[in-house]
């Protein structure tokens, strides 16, 4: 008896054990479906009834193509209020820009349709191209611009008379799908500006106390290029946040912003010099700096003009990549359509040039485009669904509304799931797109057939010219970056360069970037290159403070004729020099005008204090 009781106690054990098992495989993979977190179920709700509401008004104003407002607000949707109105901000001047660009392109070459493409992918191509300069949202307002030019000018290509109605039109479904999301943001979200105050702090003296305590494991001689990089990238998001933060806060707090970046640039100060092998002394002062501008932006002192500017990576190979890259693409969509004369070309050449400016926003496309392609593969099913079964039964808008409501709170909680945000990001806006819903409430099978193709096409097309043309290396990607580190080391010698914290701030995104996006490098690999990249960030800081200390004119003469031809040498050689700043330290060292930070960058430079790497 006692053994069948033993064995009835293992089968409870193991059957508990294995529904334990499957409740967490399935938390894993539909966790964010079937368990959403309260934030995550509110986005999608909101955003959802956004989209729902922008139809409805386009419906009910008459728009001939509703469609296009309810994918502005996918476009457009954010977690946080501070950046929808900023993304918001860019869009509407995207869109006017680009609006403007498409009527000019169409009156510029309204019989010549090789002229008017190659101009239009010339155009795109730019657009793409200058977007790599700058980041946030500056970035999205010219991708905006580049594809909002092609809509337009597709869209009138069979009616070129037209184009300014065509514009118009565009315009209004982009600004209308863009007030409601805010609208909604705003509904959504009270309390905002004490809550983006509390997490701006919160944040801020977070990545301090963890800067602090790891500027102690550096100078113990302890150097982990993986912690490191894990903190630089922490910082380099925190400084993405700010601007969203302080728009949230309302009015008057411009200058939060300011302080806030300068904390940012003062941690970065902190790690290259804990890095560097830097003295106690010189880390403290940067801590201290950055914790007066965390009391700042608690207590902000009476006429505030404090103000701090920092630049994005400029990476010019890149850039000329990304742009020729989208014009390659446009031109080869351009003849395909020409070759076959395919019936939807039009429709295709605009989806193609909307995939590509969506896809240059991330850090690589390529990737990128494979979880598009998945969702816009799932987008296409469910709209036949709609456009076959649920259309053609349906009476009014609001019962149609009510139906939409349902894929598209699932494409939103799929939109805050890491794994799906791709999938989710085509999914969501080309949803009510392919369904086309319009005031007669019936729908043509041969159009949606035709739209889906050329839809699924567009991302076909594209997922393939990422691939083909210019492809991303990560190997390449990584030799790239090493050589423009080591360029811009030698440039910052020369008079009138980066300051410090820009130095600092623009080696940081750059080198975070890389590490995203090289994740298939061996680890050992990567260690080498985050190594060698922070090592030049604390050379760069020893070389810049030589730089401005020999254009001070209070340096006295004969001090400052020794550093000029120290960093002259440092332009032609870069690290090469190192020898030439051994000599200029033993010159200077019984100098008593010497001031301490140019004996320790000059030690530093010579390698007689070696980095803890």
């Amino acid at each position: 008896m006692s053994g069948l009781g033993g064995r009835a106690a293992g089968l409870a054990v193991s059957g508990s054990t294995f529904g334990s098992e499957l409740r967490d495989v399935l938390i894993q993979r539909w966790g964010w479906l079937f368990a959403p977190s309260a934030k995550d179920l509110g986005f999608a709700v909101r955003t959802s009834v956004a989209a729902i509401l922008s139809l409805l008004i386009a419906m009910w104003m008459e728009l001939d193509s509703p469609q296009w407002a309810p994918l502005t607000v996918w476009v457009v949707a954010t977690a946080s209020r501070g950046e929808s109105l900023s993304k918001a901000r860019w869009r509407f001047a995207g869109t006017i820009i680009g609006g403007c660009m498409g009527v000019a392109l169409i009156a510029a070459f309204p019989q010549q349709a090789g002229l008017f493409f190659i101009a239009l992918a010339l155009w795109i191509g730019l657009c793409c191209g200058w977007a790599t300069f700058l980041d946030g949202y500056r970035r999205y307002g010219f991708l905006v611009i580049s594809f909002t030019s092609a809509i337009v000018a597709t869209g009138a290509i069979s009616q070129p008379d037209d184009v300014f109605n065509v514009a118009m039109a565009r315009g209004t479904y982009i600004m209308l799908g863009t007030v409601c999301e805010a609208g909604l943001a705003v509904l959504f979200l009270p309390n905002v500006q004490k809550e983006a105050r509390a997490r701006l702090l919160g944040k801020l003296q977070q990545v301090t106390a963890k800067v602090a305590s790891h500027a102690d494991v550096l100078r113990a001689g302890r150097f982990d290029p993986e912690t490191e990089g894990r903190l630089l990238a922490e910082l380099v998001d925190a400084n993405t946040r700010i601007e969203f933060d302080v728009l949230e806060m309302g009015s008057g707090t411009r200058r939060s912003a300011d302080h806030a970046r300068a904390v940012l640039a003062r941690l970065l100060a902190v790690l290259a010099r804990a890095q560097g092998g830097a003295t106690g002394i010189d880390v403290d002062r940067d801590l201290e700096a950055a914790r007066n501008h965390i009391q700042a932006i608690i207590a902000p002192p009476r006429h505030d003009r404090f103000t701090f500017r920092t630049r994005s990576p400029r990476h010019i190979l890149e850039a000329v990549l990304n742009g020729l890259r989208a014009a390659t693409g446009i031109m080869g969509a351009w003849l395909l359509w020409e070759v076959t004369a395919w019936p939807s070309g039009p429709a295709f050449v605009s989806f193609v040039a909307l995939v590509y400016g969506l896809l240059a926003t991330r850090e690589i496309p390529a990737l990128a485009s494979s979880g598009f392609y998945r969702g816009a593969v799932w987008c296409a099913g469910v709209a036949g669904i709609y456009a076959f079964f649920v259309v053609p039964v349906v009476t009014t808008p609001e019962y149609l509304a009510l139906l939409l409501l349902i894929p598209m709170v699932i494409g939103g909680l799929a939109a805050r799931a890491p794994k799906l945000v791709n999938h989710a990001f085509s999914f969501n806006m080309f949803l009510p797109v392919l369904i086309g819903p319009s005031n007669l409430m019936r729908y043509d099978e041969v159009s949606f057939l035709n739209g889906a193709s050329a839809f699924l096409g567009a991302v076909i097309f594209t997922r393939v010219t990422f691939g083909v043309v210019f492809p991303f290396r990560a190997d390449s990607h990584l030799r790239r970056t090493s050589a423009w580190v080591e360029q811009q080391l030698r440039f910052i010698a020369r008079g009138g360069g980066q300051t410090v914290h820009q130095w600092l701030a623009i080696n940081a995104a750059s080198m975070v970037r890389a590490v995203r996006s090289c994740q298939g490098v061996p680890r050992d690999v990567m260690l080498a290159y985050m190594a060698r990249h922070l090592n030049a960030m604390a050379l760069g800081l020893w070389v810049i403070e030589l730089r401005d200390a020999a254009a001070r004119e209070t340096t006295p003469v004969s001090i400052r004729r020794r550093l000029q031809v120290f960093l002259r040498a440092w332009f032609r050689k870069g690290d090469g020099a190192a020898p030439l700043a051994q000599t200029v330290f033993l010159s200077l060292r019984k100098e008593p005008a010497v001031e301490p930070d140019v004996r320790t960058a000059l030690q530093r430079l010579a390698g007689d204090v070696p980095p803890s790497a």
